[in-house]
């Protein structure tokens, strides 16, 4: 059975359900699924994972997660070849151009890390609540499995 890894950031809770409906997702489809807060998490956790997921949010003018640097500077460090990576995350369109640009930059430092994108990233405006973000989550989690089963 493959494994996934899902780490989120969350400040209004809106990360955490990005996580919780990728999670079940995945679940539906047979996979073993972890999912942890990012201050809570090692990225050893997803060096024993075959599917690497984050959740980040951005907040105002594109700054990452302060709870998640420590786990954004040892993915820079880290070797994940192989792996299957996806990044879904919220942010607020009022920002404009930084609109969900955790987003982009966990997506860069996993592609760095080797890691091989399973589906386009997905930036979500605030809380996953529509139709639309609720099938781009499934697309999302669609095309992640695809890309293990490869």
């Amino acid at each position: 059975m493959a494994k996934a890894e899902i780490v989120f950031a969350t400040i209004t809770g809106n990360n955490e359900d990005i996580a919780d409906i990728i999670a079940e997702n995945l679940e539906e489809q047979g996979l073993d699924v972890q999912v942890d807060e990012i201050s809570q998490a090692d990225v050893s956790d997803f060096e024993d994972a075959d599917l690497c997921i984050v959740c980040p949010y951005t907040y105002d003018e594109g700054n990452l997660p302060d709870e998640g640097m420590d786990f954004f500077d040892d993915l820079q460090e880290t070797d994940l070849s192989g792996k299957i990576y996806g990044v879904a995350g919220s942010g607020d369109t009022f920002y404009g151009e930084y609109y969900c640009t955790a987003v982009d930059e966990f997506s860069r430092v996993l592609k760095e890390a080797g890691a091989i994108q399973g589906a386009p990233d997905v930036k979500i405006n605030l809380s996953p609540d529509t139709d639309e973000d609720l099938d781009t989550l499934d697309q999302f989690t669609d095309q992640l499995v695809a890309k293990l089963e490869e």
